[in-house]
């Protein structure tokens, strides 16, 4: 039998507890996962059962969530983070990451987290769990991709300001954001020969040079000379048009230049099931694509599709 997924707690007082039994309620045996956090921080009445060991949780997800229990400094209130379980926070992903490495876990699968309560009590440095987790692996080049069963995207710049792209945007950058994807379409979703399509950075791809010469000059030349090497390239293309039933027909993936141009289209093709993956990684991570919704926490009204979705993309990506 294959090993499970580690699935990291991620903040307390988030949504993240709810959806992680909620998950298990629908999943159980049919896809085993673990939870790494503190019991205590639970929906009250959830049916779990401690593990001492990753192994143990197949045995155990018919009728528990199995637990690998981690003690954190304090109890959670739901929409109120506490900084005092910020290590911990940072403890669970680490650990996760760490079974995976070794083989006891098949992929690990992240909750949302707080980076502000990682930054005040656990002086977190990262941006995000992505930068963390290619710490973690070495520090190891990634690339952030967001996908559903109709799109595959990978913005090349993702937290930036937006007046900040044309100058972060470089054809080194570029062309690693385009390799890497390449790589894991084959690596991580069994794609032989995986067709990527790359938006211009400008209104209509530039148009000729009449909107900005970044086509022109930057995206265009790195797509010829990756082509020559035999990767299937379209683009650069009009962002506008790129993302309608049609267009998205002839790409496995489409590298955007910048943060919305890249989310808007999948978020509104599916907003709920949308899986956060990190490709580059020497193993597998998915996450939910939202965040700790904490106006929601404790409510019991979370929407658990879009964790499934990712635990059950971990399951797919590690089965090639």
């Amino acid at each position: 039998m294959s090993a499970p997924i580690a699935l990291s707690c991620g903040e307390p007082a988030g949504i993240g507890p709810e959806i992680a039994v909620k998950a298990w309620q629908r999943l159980r045996a049919d896809l085993p996962f673990f939870w790494i956090g503190d019991p205590r921080h639970l929906p009250t009445g959830t049916p779990f059962q401690a593990i001492s060991a990753p192994d143990q949780a197949a045995s155990v997800a018919a009728t528990a969530l199995p637990v690998l229990p981690l003690r954190f400094a304090q109890p959670s209130h739901a929409g109120q983070p506490d900084a005092a379980n910020a290590q911990g926070v940072v403890d669970a992903i680490a650990l996760g990451v760490e079974l995976v490495k070794s083989g006891a876990a098949r992929a690990i699968c992240t909750a949302p987290i707080h980076k502000q309560a990682l930054q005040d009590g656990a002086g977190f440095s990262y941006p995000g769990h992505t930068e963390f987790l290619a710490a973690l692996d070495g520090g190891r080049d990634v690339v952030m991709m967001l996908a559903c069963d109709l799109l595959r995207v990978v913005p090349a710049t993702i937290h930036i300001p937006l007046k900040d792209v044309a100058t972060a945007l470089t054809p080194d950058l570029l062309e690693s954001v385009l390799r890497i994807t390449h790589d894991a379409l084959i690596e991580r979703f069994g794609i032989a020969a995986p067709r990527i399509a790359v938006a211009g950075l400008n209104p209509h791809a530039g148009e000729g040079g009449k909107m900005g010469y970044e086509e022109l000059k930057l995206i265009a030349p790195l797509l010829d000379k990756l082509r020559a090497e035999g990767m299937t390239l379209s683009g650069p293309l009009p962002a506008d048009t790129m993302f309608h039933p049609a267009a998205r027909a002839h790409y496995d993936a489409a590298v955007c230049m910048y943060h919305d141009q890249a989310l808007i289209p999948i978020k509104t093709l599916d907003f709920d099931k949308g899986v956060n993956v990190t490709l580059g990684l020497s193993f597998t991570r998915t996450s939910p694509d939202h965040g700790t919704a904490f106006d929601i926490a404790g409510k019991g009204i979370a929407n658990p599709s879009s964790l499934i979705e990712a635990l059950r993309m971990a399951a797919r990506m590690t089965s090639t």
